[in-house]
């Protein structure tokens, strides 16, 4: 065990942690379900319920899990796939720095995969599946 390593990991998944369910909580409680719809509509997003739907639950969920450390690769994948319809279907056509631009969600979505897949030995991953090679992959 690299304590370092695994005390980064762990201030990494906090703060990505927050910041997704930040965002997450938002499309819940700020703008509420519809108005995340009609938002989404507006920017052209395909099955805007739908898709507000997932991405609010996914955002706050998964922000949860990530400093809980449950399911990280599954929760990692989940975000970095949120966050790649982000840049796709609103954030591409912005560029990448500026209003609306893309370097966020492409860090967020980078640092949900990375930190999903080598989170560090401070999870519950590493304490419920010890012996599952796919929710507790060996760090790299």
């Amino acid at each position: 065990m690299n304590t370092l390593k695994d005390v980064t990991a762990l201030i990494g998944r906090i703060a990505l942690g927050v910041i997704f369910i930040a965002h997450g909580w938002q499309k819940f409680a700020e703008f509420g379900m519809d108005g995340t719809a009609g938002s989404f509509e507006k920017m052209g997003i395909p099955l805007p319920t739908l898709s507000a739907w997932f991405a609010a639950s996914v955002e706050l969920a998964g922000g949860v899990a990530l400093i809980a450390g449950v399911a990280l690769p599954v929760v990692g994948v989940l975000l970095a796939f949120n966050m790649a319809g982000a840049w796709l279907l609103v954030h591409l056509s912005n560029g990448l720095t500026g209003e609306g631009g893309s370097e966020l969600v492409i860090a967020l979505g980078a640092a949900a995969l990375a930190l999903g897949f080598n989170g560090g030995a401070y999870s519950l991953d590493r304490v419920l599946f010890k012996n599952n090679k796919v929710l507790n992959p060996v760090a790299a």
